[in-house]
């Protein structure tokens, strides 16, 4: 599969489909018409919003605040609205990649097909068997990002309040109270 690249998307977002508990979780980008989703982890989904949280405050602290890198995200650029339908999975993602484009201002963001080969594969390699989602936006579409997909992975399961494990309906298994259901 070719590389699948969105320069400045109108969309790019996290988001889930199905009830918590049972979430698939999806990165989204969307450029007129065009609409590509990837699957991917709820705990990818976490360290990508984390990893971007931390390259932009190093582009800041680096550059002495002279980076066009906002410090929180625009409210112009914040985006609760669901994933565009259908979600169409494109492929399910194993690696993921960051840069900072100093030349161009922007965020690249790479995330690469899982494969069942060699784990030491680099993502963007020039194999035409592995897709890849690149995505280029601003700093301030990378803070938005990252500040929904933060709320998307804490709007699931409530935490036990003893154990920190994620609550079903019907409570769970706690190893806190000798395997009682909590």
């Amino acid at each position: 599969m070719p590389v699948i690249s969105y320069e400045l998307p109108d969309r790019f977002v996290a988001g889930t489909v199905g009830r918590p508990g049972e979430r698939a979780f999806y990165l989204q980008a969307r450029s007129g018409a065009r609409v590509t989703s990837v699957a991917l982890e709820k705990f990818q989904v976490t360290l990508l919003a984390e990893r971007l949280e931390e390259l932009l405050d190093e582009v800041l602290r680096r550059t002495g605040g002279d980076a066009a890198v906002p410090a929180v995200a625009p409210a112009e650029l914040h985006d609760d609205a669901p994933l565009d339908q259908p979600v169409e999975e494109e492929f399910r993602v194993g690696t993921m990649a960051l840069a900072w484009d100093p030349d161009e201002e922007r965020v690249v963001i790479e995330a690469q097909e899982v494969t069942e080969g060699e784990p030491d594969a680099e993502v963007g390699a020039d194999d035409p068997a592995i897709a890849v989602l690149r995505v280029r936006i601003t700093a301030g579409q990378a803070r938005a990002f990252a500040e929904r997909a933060l709320k998307v992975v804490s709007a699931g399961r409530p935490p036990c309040p003893l154990c920190g494990l994620p609550l079903d309906e019907a409570g769970h298994v706690c190893p806190r109270q000798n395997g009682y259901l909590g």
